[in-house]
């Protein structure tokens, strides 16, 4: 039956089938359209149908193939690259499409990440299963980047008028609106200030200890929007507002801007993506950790991708990605410790992105949206298998989130207060809604009276104080989204809006031919999503015939080898070319440090500093980056050595072992690897001090060479006095601890402490009798 058809008939039933109660629902049907409830202040659920491609709008293109990659033998990495540069040069059309660069079947071996850094490019595969591209090599970065510059260029402020804007809203008034006009962006920050955060309980998590609360700007809240109309002083934007803003907890902040670098129109489609892996560590980590990353994009997509093998993320949309649909999307096999910030399979820091009909298996948090993700964002028909972990928010007030006909196995989905978790997560999300969704738990609780999270439909255990309705029931429309959808666009969505349809028609007295009916269907396996995403076929050009191929594109000439300084020591001192080597010594953080966006221009540069997925000061630092700050702030020596540490919990100086491997970031990477055996204190696997960090080995090589070459130069210091003197917290999680490695290298269990406080190691550290020890130093 026609979607559309289906969509109108579900909306002149009744949406709960016993509403002939004196409770009002925010959501009800009349007159055969979806109502919805306010409160007394103008909040109401929702619309979440504005996430996605071109707002769900339009349909993904199906752009023409441009230029042909036959399958290669050996490093396909440059050819790959050349024929996207390629077409990355061509004028795009009146849509801003280039057109695609389509990959023969095949398997692709890559051992350097692939970018789209242009509008209007896809890379497609010619066969989802047979056209294959498997990423080696010790470089945890991305299989594939689409990502362009992040130059955006703020112009005028505007101020409110109103002092309390209500969630869903799409219409402001503002003092004066000066030059803007339609199709003008805007930022629209909400303040997270001391008296807001008071009110929601996330200013202290317990203990009488306030570390790990919220921090005044910690969690301001920022939304990208476009100006729909203009009405005298009023403005309607393209989306709602997830978050009320209310002027009593601080005046919200408005900017005009401009971004013309922005990429859009880009996408990948139609392709296995594979991480390769040392099969001999079933936990390894020295692997490609992301499948794409989308970063400083709208307007993308990712569909009919089947990924392999990846130890973060199948998907990553960063926090500057906004209006990108991932679809049909499968994930298999992951490979990473079992611990924080791994499998974070569909992972979203952005706003209006819309995952549909993706599956995952052995996720720990399979489908989640991470730090003050503005929203709206949509999860809809999703399912997972042995999931480890929880879906839902997976960080601080992530607003505006629905999950719409999303079962989650074998763990929960969560709505809630966090607590001190993720390094102070505390509130995950507000304004948010669990539609029709299964789990083997379901938390939904609301912050506050005017921040509220929902349920309706849902089949699994239950907590919390949120709105319910129709628990352990089916209720109509089957789709949440798709209803919304279908109501705004009033036109046929049919294509947009495919719906593994199940029998929900559960009466324990049905007719005869009903019964006949059940009966047939009880004889056959159920119809999986997983099934179905594989059986949809793929509607995009696939043949080479008549297109360009890449074995036209002449490569690069080969560069001339660079020039490499003269480091030596004359008399004592260190030369460059017969001249002192002169400048200042960048030491590197080894312990501290938030990945909250407002502390991370405050960060250090670093080598081995790592947070999954992500990259940029204070995060995953790009060694060009590094050598460029060097080179502008007159730094000659970057002094490094390795963490104190690898998990945040441990800042806190306890010496009690962790009873999981949710650790927190940033990790500062120890040079010693995993052993994927035993348990470590802070939960994950004990270290082998025989296997080298294969990561941050290669971190430290890479910057030593492009330094050198920059008259700089890397001072690394191999051994770490805090962790053997001190605090007794600093030889807790250390790799060379007896209790954290396979390697037996004999200090002392339990550890004698002194005053059950400090710790002395250096006399036994040092101490060379020890064979297992001596070979390991």
């Amino acid at each position: 039956m026609n979607l559309k058809k289906t969509i109108s008939l579900s909306l002149l039933c009744s949406l709960f089938l016993q509403l002939a109660t004196a409770q009002s629902f925010p959501i009800q049907v009349k007159d055969g359209k979806i109502t919805y409830t306010p409160d007394s202040r103008g909040n109401r659920v929702l619309n979440f149908s504005y996430c996605g491609y071109q707002s769900s709008e339009k349909l993904i293109p199906a752009m023409p193939n441009v230029v042909f990659v036959p399958s290669q033998d050996g490093d396909a990495s440059d050819i790959i690259q050349r024929a996207i540069n390629y077409v990355a040069g061509l004028k795009p059309d009146a849509n801003g499409f280039r057109g695609a660069v389509l990959l023969d079947k095949g398997t692709f071996h890559l051992y350097k990440s692939i970018w789209i850094k242009n509008s209007g490019i896809v890379l497609r595969g010619s066969d989802k299963n047979k056209t294959v591209l498997i990423k080696h090599g010790f470089d945890r970065a991305p299989l594939l980047y689409i990502e362009s510059i992040p130059n955006q260029l703020i112009k005028d402020s505007f101020q409110l008028v109103s002092n309390y804007i209500p969630v869903n809203q799409q219409t402001i008034e503002l003092t004066n609106v000066g030059n803007l006009k339609v199709g003008d962006r805007l930022k629209i920050v909400r303040p997270s200030t001391k008296e807001w955060i008071a009110t929601i309980g996330c200013n202290i998590f317990g203990g009488g200890e306030s570390a790990l609360g919220w921090k005044p700007g910690d969690t301001d809240i920022r939304w990208d929007r476009t100006i729909a109309s203009i009405n005298g002083n009023t403005i309607t934007i393209n989306a709602p507002l997830t978050t009320a803003i209310d002027s009593q907890y601080g005046a919200a902040k408005i900017y005009s801007y401009e971004w013309n670098d922005r990429i859009s129109e880009s996408g990948v489609e139609n392709l296995t993506l594979e991480s390769d892996y040392n099969r001999q560590y079933p936990k390894d980590e020295d692997h490609c950790w992301t499948g794409i990353s989308v970063e400083n994009a709208e307007n993308c997509w990712v569909r009919q991708i089947t990924f392999r093998h990846f130890a973060g993320s199948a998907v990553f949309l960063q926090p500057t990605a906004s209006k990108i649909t991932v679809e049909d999307c499968i994930s298999y096999e992951p490979i990473s410790e079992i611990g924080g910030f791994r499998r974070m399979t569909f992972f979203n820091m952005g706003q209006l992105n819309l995952f549909q009909r993706c599956y995952s298996e052995n996720g720990i948090h399979d489908f989640a949206v991470g730090f003050t993700a503005p929203g709206p964002n949509a999860f809809v028909q999703c399912d997972t298998k042995e999931s480890l972990g929880f879906s839902g928010s997976a960080d601080a007030w992530a607003c505006g989130l629905l999950f719409d006909v999303v079962n989650i196995d074998g763990h929960n989905l969560s709505f809630k207060n966090l607590g001190q978790s993720k390094n102070g997560a505390g509130w995950n999300t507000a304004n948010s809604v669990f539609w029709q969704c299964t789990a083997a738990e379901i938390e939904c609780y609301s912050p506050t009276a005017d921040a509220r999270n929902y349920a309706y439909g849902c089949w699994a255990q239950y907590s919390g104080n949120g709105e319910w309705a129709e628990s352990d029931n089916h209720v109509q429309p089957r789709s949440l989204f798709y209803a919304q959808l279908q109501e705004r666009l009033n036109n046929d969505i049919s294509e947009q809006a495919r719906i593994l349809e199940r029998n929900t028609n559960a009466s324990s007295s049905p007719t005869v031919d009903a019964a006949r009916q059940m009966v047939k269907e009880a004889k056959l396996p159920r119809l999986t999503l997983e099934q179905w995403i594989n059986q949809q076929p793929f509607n995009a050009p696939v043949s080479s015939e008549g297109v360009f191929s890449s074995n036209n594109l002449k490569s690069k000439p080969m560069k001339m080898k660079a020039y490499i300084p003269d480091f030596t020591i004359a008399n004592g001192r260190l030369v460059c070319d017969g001249k002192l080597v002169a400048g200042g010594k960048l030491d590197v953080q080894w312990w501290s440090g938030k990945t909250k966006f407002n502390h991370l221009s405050k960060m250090k540069p670093h080598l081995t500093r790592f947070v999954p997925g992500r990259e940029g000061l204070g995060l995953i630092d790009r060694i060009d980056s590094v050598i460029s700050t060097m080179r502008k702030t007159g730094i000659a020596v970057l002094d490094h050595n390795y963490g104190l540490w690898t998990d945040r919990r441990r800042d806190d100086h306890l010496r009690v072992r962790r009873r999981d491997g949710d650790v927190w970031t940033p990790f500062y990477e120890q040079p010693f690897g995993r052993s994927g055996q035993g348990t470590a204190w802070d939960g994950l696997s004990k270290y082998d001090l025989n296997r080298p960090n294969e990561w941050y080995w290669m971190r430290l090589k890479e910057f030593a060479a492009k330094a050198e070459k920059s008259g700089m130069m890397l001072f690394h210091e191999n051994f770490f006095q805090h962790n053997i003197i001190e605090a007794g917290a600093h030889w807790v999680d250390s790799p060379w601890r007896t209790a954290n490695n396979i390697n037996n290298v004999g200090f002392p269990e339990p550890v004698n402490f002194a005053g059950d406080k400090r710790v002395f190691m250096a006399d036994i550290f040092y101490d060379l009798s020890n064979e297992n020890r001596k070979n390991a130093y």
